[in-house]
């Protein structure tokens, strides 16, 4: 049995660096323009194993579902896996993989470019048969999302629980409500709630409205709330030096639900969920300053 299951996409992500600055909201590319990329790495990202490996170092039991190729990088992914004490649920096939180019702007902001791949092919077949406490889902679409489907409602009906961290583009291209129904906790930025909604007030209480469990927003370094349609909670994010934000989100959400499968109150674990994702962005890489704790 294990305490929670994460079910989202496996990628390579680079990160490349410039010292262009930003413009009203954006990173400008010349057209024509040989731009110098100051500096250059490679990690393992991912809105599945990102969130798997943040939950094992809470010292939950943790499986991880997502698809990957067979490559040498496509393989450090398993081997990250298995170091982190997370067991892979998922399917390695001679397919492509999924790839992120995170470009990052002088004011430590990013824009991120995603290649899928296999991610969004995962089938029931794909998937080894397990019980758990706790599914946490994150953003995928075509084949994959109508498994989340399938998967949330069966095992719902064995008494797990679900948490769900939809993006912006999830949002825009599908009809989420199946998954929105079924969900205990609903995580989001203001953008994608707003977007959500379709408010610009009010956003707990409409979110409320389609899902019935605990939802929670975020602002970037303005206030969190959160409401569990009785009450509403707040915390302000503390002023720190911003290394890069690529993760903060994954880091943030699986934090807050680790703290829930840990019994801890809402607002402890709103706590929880800001040191998880401030720990992050002050170094680089998605899971490189993951906490270490036992919380159970």
């Amino acid at each position: 049995m294990f305490d929670v299951v994460s079910f989202g996409s496996a990628v390579i992500d680079i990160f490349v660096g410039t010292d262009l600055s930003e413009k009203k909201n954006f990173i400008s590319y010349p057209v024509g323009a040989k731009i110098l990329i100051k500096d250059l790495k490679f990690d393992i990202g991912g809105g599945g194993t990102n969130t798997a490996v943040a939950f094992s170092r809470f010292s939950l039991r943790t499986g991880c579902i997502c698809k990957i190729g067979s490559g040498e990088q496509e393989n450090d992914i398993l081997k990250l896996l298995k170091k982190e004490k997370v067991i892979f649920l998922g399917k390695q096939e001679k397919e492509k993989s999924g790839y992120s180019i995170i470009l990052d702007s002088k004011e430590k902001s990013r824009t991120i470019l995603t290649y899928k791949g296999i991610n969004d092919e995962i089938s029931l077949d794909d998937t080894e048969k397990f019980k758990t406490k706790w599914l946490y889902y994150s953003s995928l679409l075509g084949q994959s999302f109508q498994t989340q489907i399938k998967l949330a409602n069966s095992l719902k009906k064995q008494g797990a629980k679900l948490a769900f961290n939809p993006s912006s583009y999830l949002i825009k291209s599908k009809n989420i409500l199946p998954l929105l129904k079924l969900s205990d906790i609903l995580i989001l930025n203001k953008q994608e709630a707003q977007m959500l909604t379709k408010k610009k007030q009010n956003l707990l209480t409409e979110l409320h409205k389609l899902t019935k469990g605990i939802v929670v927003v975020t602002d970037k370094d303005k206030k969190i709330q959160a409401y569990d349609g009785k009450k509403k909670y707040s915390l302000m994010p503390h002023k720190i030096k911003v290394v890069e934000r690529t993760g903060a989100g994954d880091a943030f959400a699986s934090g807050f639900v680790a703290g829930q499968i840990a019994n801890k109150t809402i607002q402890q674990s709103l706590v929880l969920a800001l040191k998880e994702s401030e720990s992050v962005i002050r170094h680089f890489g998605a899971k490189n300053n993951l906490l270490k704790m036992r919380l159970k």
